[in-house]
């Protein structure tokens, strides 16, 4: 169903809360724990583990479909949030939902965020789960083909630039990955080359602005948003990437320069999928799954997921 004038003007006095992010990021993780707490455990399988990473641990949490196989296949999930807010439990009734819906076992990853873990904290936190899933088959019995990475919005930003990480060390490649609505580039001001952040970027929820709080908050240095494991889209070399299937809200800031990263690893070699969701905003895939275009998604991911 199309946006209507009454939803258009909701969501326009919704888009422009009055907040300081830089100054209040925590009362914003408050509030976004609040209005995603978690599924009830009585309706599914899950359990906690943790994997080394440096000095510390990264907190995960894995998934079981409600109809699980012997050994089934893993998407490896990271959390959207800005790099700043959201975790295993705020995004815990969407990973429920997406064992059910694709059949497979969804691993969680609580990686450290920003600005108390400013890039490259989070992204290394990621790489850490990704690399020890991948190489050790006989932790969740699952050979490296069989797991596909999936991210929203930063988690997507995470997922291209794990995969980028992963060509350039060596350890593994993954096979497939999935983008949904993904940050690929640094700049969302109005300089910015897509007119997406400019048409979208002030009255439908997220809002350019936001989006460049967050990359404040994330980045160590300002040199950090010129380094392509930040913003993916400004890698030289795209080539030797995972089979992609890119998703893009039509009424999103983000959405342009997620299709452009589509482009440019089609240009590079790769095999790519782009499909842009009609009448979503940023944020539709943590809705119920009875909404339409969440319902479509997870169609098409399936689809992509059975090649």
């Amino acid at each position: 169903m199309a946006i209507n004038k009454a939803m258009r003007a909701a969501l326009k006095a919704l888009s422009y809360p009055d907040i300081d992010l830089k100054k209040n990021y925590k009362l914003v993780r408050v509030a976004e724990n609040v209005s995603h707490p978690p599924a009830n455990k009585l309706f599914y399988k899950a359990w906690d583990h943790a994997v080394p990473c440096g000095d510390h641990e990264v907190p995960v949490r894995i998934f079981a479909p409600r109809d699980s196989l012997p050994q089934p296949k893993i998407l490896l999930f990271f959390h959207g949030g800005g790099w700043v807010t959201g975790n295993i439990d705020s995004y815990d009734k969407t990973c429920h939902v997406m064992a059910n819906k694709t059949g497979r076992t969804v691993v969680s990853v609580d990686y450290r965020l920003a600005p108390e873990h400013p890039f490259p904290a989070g992204l290394e936190d990621c790489y850490a789960v990704a690399r020890e899933i991948f190489l050790d088959d006989t932790l969740l019995g699952t050979h490296a083909d069989e797991i596909t990475l999936v991210g929203d919005s930063a988690g997507g930003n995470l997922a291209a630039a794990v995969s980028l990480l992963a060509r350039d060390r060596g350890e593994f490649l993954p096979r497939q990955q999935v983008l949904i609505y993904p940050a690929t580039y640094n700049d969302h001001t109005d300089a910015s080359p897509f007119p997406s952040v400019r048409s979208n970027g002030s009255d439908y929820l997220l809002t350019a602005k936001r989006v460049n709080e967050y990359m404040e908050l994330y980045m160590s240095r300002p040199e950090d948003r010129q380094d392509p494991y930040f913003a993916p889209l400004l890698a030289g070399d795209l080539s030797r990437q995972p089979d992609t299937l890119i998703f893009t809200a039509e009424y999103c800031p983000l959405r342009d320069e997620g299709e452009a990263y589509g482009r440019r690893l089609l240009e590079a070699g790769n095999r790519v999928r782009i499909v842009r969701v009609r009448d979503a905003l940023h944020g539709y895939f943590m809705l119920p799954p009875r909404y339409v275009q969440v319902k479509r998604t997870y169609e098409i991911i399936n689809e992509f997921l059975a090649r």
